[in-house]
């Protein structure tokens, strides 16, 4: 029997699906820290028998540890330490090393976690990224820009989804940022070169230092363009086949970044461009599965249930290979403007044209929010064995849906 623990902070949705299938994997006894009261936990998992442990502060590695002392007081030790998120990924390497858990380690751990750190690894091992630079100062940056010059793409270091994220295009668009990162001078911002072409994922599953298995998706267009214009509609392609020359450069250089992190046992989610001139370049690397839809997706493509198969690799290091057999792909619906949701149009005419394709959606419903996230109010995925039949239906609901938001008090 593996005891296993699940660092989950607030049990959302998203969370909920992975902790419930680390819940049913046969010889696991799963216990979840978090910082809700046992009595929040949702009913389907005290069905399970999951145990329980409160912490105040999910992200404090010293509270992180009490809570696994806790847990293992009470299920016969902790064998596993897991967690989804892309910032409990440090805190949670930090516990294992004190307590001597199998699994990511400090080191590795901040390869991933720090971007600037990330990009000095990569450019160390002759691998291909973006030129960068963690500035403290005002004149640090400006001595980036006069360096590298504009475009330039401004973020935080610990940066998750992009979020804080800003594409500097102009002088005035740098002077605006500056205004920004001067709020809290005492943190840095990582400052890096603008990659031009079209973005991409490498999702991939390593054991003992060695990539196994990959997963590509296309974005369409890319998140960074997205966030510009917050209206904007987009999607993610998973291709059926993924053989082909397009994709030979970061099937070598994908593994040799995830060697070069240190990354040996993990579903990893890499973001790469393919440059204009054929060349790639990694964006950046993290050390969990991916969001935006993207792990069932991967299901979908590769007939399996991603968060079964998510569980088995980080709790009992058991992975099975799969073939792609499908294309699939997301749209994303997003509203203009601010409030919330009064209607979503268009919704019989594209469900007539390709409902049959759908295979998961949840669209906006009215007197819903407007989403601060760049995955917007709701999403459609379809799936089909043709990629062209995918990308012609995810074309077909990114025209033909719209999202209409309405100002509130």
């Amino acid at each position: 029997m593996v005891n296993a623990a699940f660092v989950a902070p607030f049990l959302l949705p998203a969370t909920t699906r992975f902790v419930l299938a680390a819940a049913r994997v046969p010889g696991v006894r799963l216990g979840v820290i978090t910082a809700s009261p046992a009595d929040h936990l949702p009913a389907v998992l005290r069905e399970q028998g999951v145990a329980h442990w409160q912490v105040k502060d999910p992200l404090d590695p010293q509270q992180l540890t009490d809570g696994v002392r806790g847990l293992s007081h009470t299920m016969g030790g902790v064998d596993r330490l897991i967690g989804i998120l892309e910032q409990l990924q440090v805190p949670l390497a930090q516990v294992r090393d004190a307590l001597d858990i199998p699994g990511m380690r400090e080191d590795a751990a901040r390869n991933v976690r720090d971007k600037s750190r990330m990009k000095t690894v990569l450019r160390e091992a002759g691998l291909p990224c973006a030129r960068h630079q963690l500035v403290h100062h005002t004149d640090q940056a400006r001595a980036f820009v006069d360096q590298v010059g504009l475009p330039l793409v401004a973020k935080p270091p610990d940066g998750a989804g992009a979020k804080a994220t800003f594409r500097l295009d102009t002088e005035q668009d740098f002077e605006s940022w500056l205004q920004v990162a001067q709020r809290d001078p005492g943190e840095p911002w990582l400052l890096e070169e603008f990659l031009t072409g079209r973005e991409h994922t490498f999702d991939a599953v390593t054991l003992g230092g060695e990539t196994l298995w990959a997963s590509i998706s296309d974005y369409h267009p890319t998140p960074l363009e997205v966030l510009r214009h917050p209206w904007m509609q987009w999607s993610v392609l998973l291709p059926q086949d993924i053989s082909g020359p397009e994709y030979d450069q970061i099937r070598t250089v994908g593994p040799a970044a995830l060697s070069a992190l240190g990354v040996e046992n993990a579903l990893s989610h890499m973001e790469w461009f393919a440059r204009p001139d054929g060349s790639v370049a990694i964006s950046e690397v993290g050390a969990r599965p991916p969001g935006a839809q993207i792990a069932a997706m991967i299901g979908h493509a590769h007939g399996f249930d991603f968060f079964d198969v998510y569980s088995r690799l980080v709790l009992l290091d058991e992975f099975e290979l799969r073939e792609r057999t499908h294309a699939v792909g997301t749209a994303y619906l997003r509203g203009m403007g601010r409030g919330r949701v009064r209607h979503v149009s268009g919704v019989e005419e594209v469900n007539r044209d390709i409902g049959h394709l759908v295979v998961d959606a949840r669209l906006p419903q009215a007197g819903q929010p407007a989403s601060s996230g760049y995955e917007g109010e709701g999403y459609v995925t379809v799936k089909h064995e043709d990629t062209a039949v995918v990308a012609a239906a995810l074309d077909r609901i990114v025209s033909g849906l719209r999202v209409e938001l309405i100002e509130t008090d």
